[in-house]
């Protein structure tokens, strides 16, 4: 006890703090989930990535960069794209790592990407739906007057899918994964005001997106029966990425300084977010599974209503000018 008394109080200080940062770190890496052990390799598959410049999308592309993918970052910032790439380059060594333009919050944004991609790639084997909004202020509207929740966490993407079904369809067998979230469970589908045009909660438009990929996964899963494509939806978890910027607490000083380290073991990294997506996109024993969702690596319920899907789909098909190609 005299020993501990004669150490320097500050030395006791750093010392407990370095400890409490230790088994914090040990707690994270634990509660994070295994990192995907499955095949090394994805030499000779085409890849769209899309959100790819940060976050889940960053680390999802980087990891199959890593196994020998030629990936296409689809991003909005291509500043920042242009940055994640270098890194994803210089670490990897794969050099067919590409940056494209693509805002999913405009369709004619989208229409590009794909007119470029179409022209630079006759394939496609995975196609990874990352990008995403998460309660965004009021008054926040896509190009084409839509809510940015809906329109980029839904919309966007269902135009960019069904663009793409050509290509995919022709490198069969492909996969298409949508990233989800829990968030779906509590999330309902409002019919008579699905912009949210005459109330908008944003909590209800972000539950309301995510339900509306799990209906987008299982509804175009039926319509590519027997393709050789397959699609899926996945909850990444509670990951520490920059799509809560617009919750109140990412701005609280209080939050920052001490919810933060608070949370820190129990969320996960972005690394940690992204293994499940890439298990859907390479292993084997997912080759033929289409239509599900998938959290840690484990099927779960999600909600299954075929005539919701279908309404969703030719509402969507209707708003986002699907068939005026």
């Amino acid at each position: 006890m005299n020993v501990i008394k004669n150490i320097p109080k500050p030395l006791l200080i750093g010392s407990a703090l370095c400890a409490t940062y230790g088994f914090a770190t040990l707690l994270k890496e634990k509660s994070g989930g295994d990192r995907y052990q499955g095949p090394k390799e994805a030499h000779n598959k085409v890849v769209i990535v899309t959100g790819a410049n940060t976050g889940i999308g960053k680390e999802t592309a980087w990891e199959l960069a890593r196994r020998g993918a030629k990936v296409y970052m689809a991003c909005r910032d291509m500043n920042r794209c242009e940055e994640a790439r270098k890194e994803i380059v210089l670490d990897t060594r794969n050099k067919f790592v590409y940056c494209r333009p693509c805002d999913l919050a405009s369709l004619d944004s989208i229409r590009k990407f794909v007119e470029v991609f179409k022209k630079e790639q006759q394939q496609l084997h995975i196609l990874i739906n990352n990008a995403g909004v998460m309660r965004t202020p009021k008054g926040s509207k896509t190009a084409e007057g839509f809510e940015m929740q809906l329109g980029v966490n839904h919309l966007g993407h269902f135009l960019l899918t069904n663009l793409l079904l050509d290509v995919l369809k022709a490198s069969a067998p492909s996969r298409v994964i949508n990233l989800s979230s829990v968030a779906h469970k509590r999330g309902t589908i409002k019919k008579d005001d699905l912009n949210s045009d005459l109330e908008y909660d944003p909590a209800k438009a972000y539950e309301q997106s995510k339900l509306c990929n799990i209906l987008f996964t299982k509804e175009l899963a039926v319509r590519l029966k027997d393709s050789g494509v397959t699609v899926n939806a996945v909850h990444p978890g509670i990951v520490d990425t920059e799509i809560v910027r617009h919750m109140p607490f990412s701005k609280s000083f209080f939050a920052k300084v001490f919810l933060k380290p608070l949370s820190y073991p129990f969320t996960k990294n972005a690394r940690q977010g992204c293994q499940t997506v890439v298990y859907l996109a390479l292993d084997p024993e997912v080759s033929e599974v289409t239509g599900e969702y998938f959290v840690n690596y484990k099927r779960e319920e999600a909600l299954e209503d075929a005539e919701l899907g279908k309404w969703l789909w030719k509402v969507s098909e209707k708003w986002t000018r699907l068939n005026n190609k």
